[in-house]
């Protein structure tokens, strides 16, 4: 069993992939630069400026 691709459909899939991968490993870097907050910290400012909204288009979990 083989499977036809064409040179254009093969060169649109690979720019995909590594674009999400990409977007993904750029998100993951963003992350890590964040500062830490502590709880107290969090809760101060949650006091100062009210919770926000919880309202995310992609979230992503990162491991250690």
């Amino acid at each position: 069993m083989t499977i036809q691709i064409t040179e254009k459909r093969l060169k649109n899939l690979i720019q995909d992939s590594v674009a999400k991968t990409f977007d993904s490993k750029f998100m993951q870097f963003g992350a890590l630069l964040l500062p830490y907050v502590s709880k107290k910290e969090q809760k101060e400012i949650e006091k100062l400026y009210k919770k926000p909204t919880r309202k995310v288009s992609k979230s992503y979990l990162l491991k250690a």
